[in-house]
C-alpha cells in the first residue's frame, strides 16, 4: 500500500512540475496584447502552440465583488471607440496562465504590396564605421580610441555645432591644429556623450585628423508590404536598414523612396544567399521614409502603388478604386500552406507557393515571428529561395495579410524567418500624421540589406 501511495505522490509531483514548468514557460513567451476583430468569433480563440492554450474575455468584479456581464464593457475608448478589455490566457482552456490586454479594434484593410522600391537615406549624425590610425611626427596614434570613441557611435555634434554630414565633420576637425581641442558629441546606448580629441596632423598629406571613418547615407533595394489608403501611410522590408560594418540601426534625418525596376537575380545557394538586381527608374520620389525601426520602415506615399510603381494588380478596372485585404491578428495565422507575393523580374509582383512551418509569439523577437519555406518550384528554379531584396515581401494566408518574408537562412536559403503584419501595422501607427487616425508600413532586414553606401575620411 505503501509503495502505491509512494508512486501515486511521485507521479503527481511530477506531473504537477512539468504542468508548472509548461506554464512558466507560456507565461514568458506568450504576448501580452492582442488585437481582437468587433465580431463575436474573434474574441474567443486558440493559439498555434505545442499545447494547446486558449484565450477568452476574462471575468471581472467591482468594488462591491457583483459580476459584471461581460468584459466587453470595461471600457469604450474616447478616441477611436476601440473596445479595450482583459483576456485570460489558460493551458489547456483549464489551468490559468496570465491575464493579457485586448483591444477590440475595426479589422484594418490594407493594399497588398510585392512591389520593389528603392531607397535613399541619410542619416540623423554620422556613424563611425571604423578607426584607425593617423601617422604623425612622433609616429601612429588614434587621437579618437584614445579618447573613447568607438565603433557603432552616432557623431551628432563637433564644437557645439550639429552636423548632418561626413563633410561636416572633416571640415570641422580639419579647422583644427595641434594642440587644439575638438569637442565631439555622440549618441552610445541611446544616451549623449561629449569626449574632447586633440587633432594630429597627418605626414601622409598634411591634414589633421583623429583616426576614424564615418557614413552619413545608404541606398539600397527592397519590397513593399502594403499601403494604407486611409492615410497613405506604407510599410515595408519587415527589418531595420543596418550599418553593414556595426550592424546597428541606422537613425535616419530623412529617407526617399523611389521606383525600381528589377533586372535580374543572382542565385541563392547554401552559404550564399542571392540578391536581386535592380536599377533606381527615377531620381523623383514617391514616398516619405518616416521610420526606420527594428520592425521595418514607414513612412508617408501620396500616391498609392498602383500609380508610383505601376503596379496593375492592386487596381479594380470597372470601379476605378484599388483592391484591398484585410489584416490577420498574429492568433489567427497557422502553420500550413500560404502564397507569398514577390518581384523578381520587372516592377509587377507574382504569386508562389510557401510553407509557414513554425510561429513564435515570443513578444521581446518583433521579427521572427515564423519559420517559412519556399516550395514553388518555379521560385526555387529562379531564385534558390529567399533572396536579398525579398525583404518586405507579403504572405497572404486563407485571404489575410498575416506577414512578410524578413530574414533568409544562410545554411538553406529555401526557408528563412518572416514578421507577422500585426506587428508592422502596430509600429506603423508611430509615424502616421496627427490629422490621421489609421495607419501602415514596411521594411528591409540588416542581414539581407544590400545598397550603396558612401564614406567620408575624418581621420
Amino acid at each position: 500500500m505503501r509503495k502505491i501511495v509512494k508512486k501515486l505522490t511521485s507521479t503527481v509531483f511530477i506531473g504537477t512540475l512539468l504542468l508548472c514548468t509548461v506554464i512558466g514557460f507560456y507565461y514568458t513567451q506568450l504576448p501580452d496584447n492582442y488585437y481582437l476583430s468587433n465580431e463575436a468569433s474573434g474574441r474567443f480563440f486558440g493559439l498555434e502552440t505545442f499545447f494547446d492554450v486558449k484565450v477568452s474575455p476574462s471575468e471581472y468584479h467591482n468594488q462591491n465583488n457583483s459580476r459584471k456581464n461581460d468584459a466587453l464593457q470595461v471600457f469604450k475608448n474616447a478616441e477611436n471607440s476601440n473596445c479595450d478589455y482583459e483576456v485570460q490566457l489558460k493551458l489547456f482552456g483549464l489551468f490559468p496562465i496570465k491575464t493579457a490586454q485586448a483591444e477590440e479594434i475595426e479589422r484594418p484593410e490594407l493594399v497588398l504590396g510585392g512591389t520593389p522600391f528603392g531607397i535613399k537615406i541619410l542619416t540623423d549624425g554620422a556613424i563611425v564605421t571604423e578607426l584607425g590610425m593617423v601617422e604623425g611626427e612622433h609616429g601612429f596614434s588614434s587621437p579618437a580610441r584614445e579618447a573613447g570613441i568607438k565603433s557603432g557611435d552616432v557623431i551628432t555634434k563637433v564644437n557645439g555645432i550639429e552636423i548632418s554630414s561626413n563633410a561636416d565633420v572633416a571640415n570641422a576637425v580639419q579647422q583644427k591644429s595641434n594642440g587644439e581641442i575638438t569637442q565631439i558629441t555622440f549618441i552610445r546606448d541611446d544616451k549623449e556623450r561629449t569626449v574632447n580629441i586633440t587633432p594630429k596632423r597627418s605626414t601622409q598629406d598634411g591634414s589633421y585628423k583623429i583616426g576614424m571613418w564615418v557614413r552619413d547615407s545608404s541606398a539600397g533595394i527592397g519590397t513593399l508590404t502594403f499601403y494604407n489608403p486611409n492615410n497613405s501611410s506604407f510599410g515595408g522590408l519587415g527589418h531595420a536598414i543596418c550599418d553593414i560594418d556595426t550592424g546597428q540601426i541606422m537613425p535616419i534625418s530623412s529617407g526617399q523612396t523611389v521606383p525600381v525596376y528589377i533586372s535580374g537575380v543572382v542565385k541563392g545557394y547554401t552559404g550564399a544567399p542571392g540578391e536581386l538586381c535592380g536599377t533606381f527608374v527615377s531620381r523623383v520620389s514617391v514616398g516619405e521614409i518616416k521610420g526606420n525601426t527594428e520592425s521595418g520602415i514607414f513612412g508617408i506615399m501620396p500616391d498609392p502603388p498602383v500609380n508610383a510603381f505601376d503596379c496593375c494588380e492592386n487596381i479594380d478596372e470597372k470601379s476605378n478604386e484599388l483592391q484591398t485585404i484585410p489584416m490577420a491578428y498574429k492568433q489567427e495565422v497557422k502553420v500550413g500552406p500560404a502564397t507569398i507575393f514577390t518581384t523578381i523580374d520587372g516592377n509587377t509582383p507574382k504569386e508562389y507557393d510557401i510553407m509557414i512551418e513554425k510561429i513564435d509569439y515570443n513578444p521581446q523577437n518583433q521579427t521572427k515571428n515564423m519559420v517559412v519555406k519556399i516550395t514553388d518550384r518555379n521560385l526555387l528554379k529562379e531564385t534558390g529561395g529567399i533572396v536579398q531584396g525579398m525583404s518586405g515581401s507579403p504572405i497572404v494566408q486563407n485571404g489575410k495579410l498575416v506577414g512578410a518574408v524578413t530574414h533568409v537562412f544562410v545554411g538553406d536559403p529555401t526557408r528563412g524567418y518572416a514578421i507577422f503584419a500585426e506587428n508592422m501595422y502596430r509600429k506603423s501607427q508611430q509615424f502616421v500624421p496627427e490629422n490621421n487616425n489609421d495607419s501602415t508600413i514596411t521594411i528591409i532586414d540588416c542581414n539581407e540589406y544590400e545598397g550603396e553606401y558612401y564614406f567620408d575620411e575624418v581621420a
